[in-house]
């Protein structure tokens, strides 16, 4: 299906129809160890697709500042209906962009411009929305943060409940994009609750695991909850706001009107297909597989010598160390590109260097998974990423073929 789509398109546009073949060319030739990234089915491909895309809907179902948004209202409230059901969730705004859109609505609509707020740092794996400076997070609001222990790379709840103490957020926001270890919640929660804090939960890159029961849901816990739809949620690329019933019409407000225009329908049906999609059994036997995935991959990275950030993963992620082996981050990123391994440099705690040169390496397994890869191959991936650390220009080709074949057994899309 996908390969005909692509010529279909080529026939209208051939520039456009071109370079999304040589990307789909480069997809089915190459393994995606990115831990942000993943490969939705062609459902979902399908009603991201759709004619809804021409249909503007500024408003929320029943509440619309358009007409002819009645089988829009359905497909919306199929979707938010859909979210709550899979993460037990009272309230869900399903109109959000993207995460990074999801997170400054909250802040938006809970927040006033200068408040003090608790975060993790991203240098110790948080995200740029959780209070970077160069994020209008960091402009807007008076952030601070709290980090991991530099000695066991896990995060230190100590230092969050004394900063929480010390700070007086209003509000206090948990969850990382390079973290990969299981975060208490409950006892975020009741360092929150001490304090006065509202507690909000970024769970973008863990949202699978807690949609199949294998990470610990933040839902009870905290007052709002923000993701994205892609990731290891596998739908389309968007975010999505969780949220107590009280709190549902400051939420709504503070993505329609407060950050917020027309929301992308087309996308919003996509994100139904997944969330229908991530209610089957096979959805939870996908996650256990990326977490049997990510296990067996930080053992081969450990057994071929790296260091791996905290010692190995609780996950889909694992952030190498790359200080004893002598690259960087971005040097071993170009060369993995080179020979079809997709990663992407990262930070690691303490990092002496730039983040554009980086010390460590962020690898995933989500996309792989949906690939069908397995737990052996994992070691196998593990030993090829060894060989473009230490010996690249001798080994390169050995490498491709190594990919190639991965590839060629397990094709993307078939």
């Amino acid at each position: 299906m996908i390969r005909e789509q692509i010529d279909a398109l080529t026939r209208y546009d051939g520039e456009v129809g071109e370079i999304i073949r040589r990307e789909y060319d480069r997809m089915q030739d190459g393994l995606e160890l990115i831990a942000s990234e993943n490969v939705t089915s062609e459902a979902v491909l399908l009603a991201a697709g759709s004619i809804l895309t021409n249909k503007y809907a500024e408003g929320f179902p029943g509440h619309r500042y358009y007409g002819g948004c009645v089988h829009i209202d359905e497909m919306e409230e199929l979707a938010r209906t859909r979210a709550c059901k899979l993460f037990c969730a009272e309230h869900a705004n399903v109109q959000p962009h993207s995460g990074a859109q999801a997170n400054l609505a909250v802040y938006a609509a809970l927040l006033q411009p200068g408040d003090p707020v608790l975060g993790m740092s991203l240098a110790d794996g948080g995200h740029l929305t959780h209070g970077s400076p160069v994020n209008l997070s960091g402009m807007h609001y008076r952030f601070a943060s709290y980090g991991v222990d530099p000695e066991t790379g896990l995060l230190d709840y100590d230092e969050l409940d004394k900063k929480a103490k010390e700070y007086r957020p209003k509000l206090i926001v948990a969850g990382a994009s390079a973290y990969p270890r299981v975060i208490d919640f409950a006892r975020i929660a009741k360092t929150a609750r001490e304090v006065g804090a509202y507690f909000m939960v970024d769970m973008a890159h863990i949202a699978g695991l807690v949609a199949a029961g294998l990470h610990p849901s933040p839902v009870p816990y905290a007052d709002v909850v923000t993701t994205t739809t892609h990731k290891t949620l596998r739908g389309p690329r968007g975010g999505m706001i969780l949220c107590k019933k009280e709190l549902a019409k400051v939420i709504d407000k503070g993505i329609f009107p407060g950050t917020q225009g027309g929301p992308l329908e087309h996308i919003i049906a996509a994100k139904a297909v997944c969330f229908g999609e991530a209610l089957t059994p096979a959805f939870v036997e996908y996650q256990k597989k990326i977490l049997s995935n990510a296990k067996a991959l930080a053992a081969g990275l450990t057994e071929e010598g790296f260091d791996l950030v905290s010692g190995g993963t609780d996950n889909h992620l694992m952030l190498l160390d790359l200080r004893s082996a002598n690259i960087t981050g971005k040097e071993l990123e170009t060369r993995l590109d080179a020979v079809h391994i997709t990663a992407n440099k990262n930070a690691v705690p303490g990092d002496p260097l730039s983040p554009f040169i980086t010390s460590g390496l962020r690898l995933g397994t989500p996309a792989v998974t949906t690939r069908g890869l397995n737990e052996e191959e994992m070691r196998e991936i593990a030993h090829d990423i060894r060989l473009a650390a230490v010996d690249f220009e001798n080994r390169a080709e050995e490498i491709r073929a190594s990919v190639a074949a991965l590839c060629a057994k397990h094709p993307l899309f078939v």
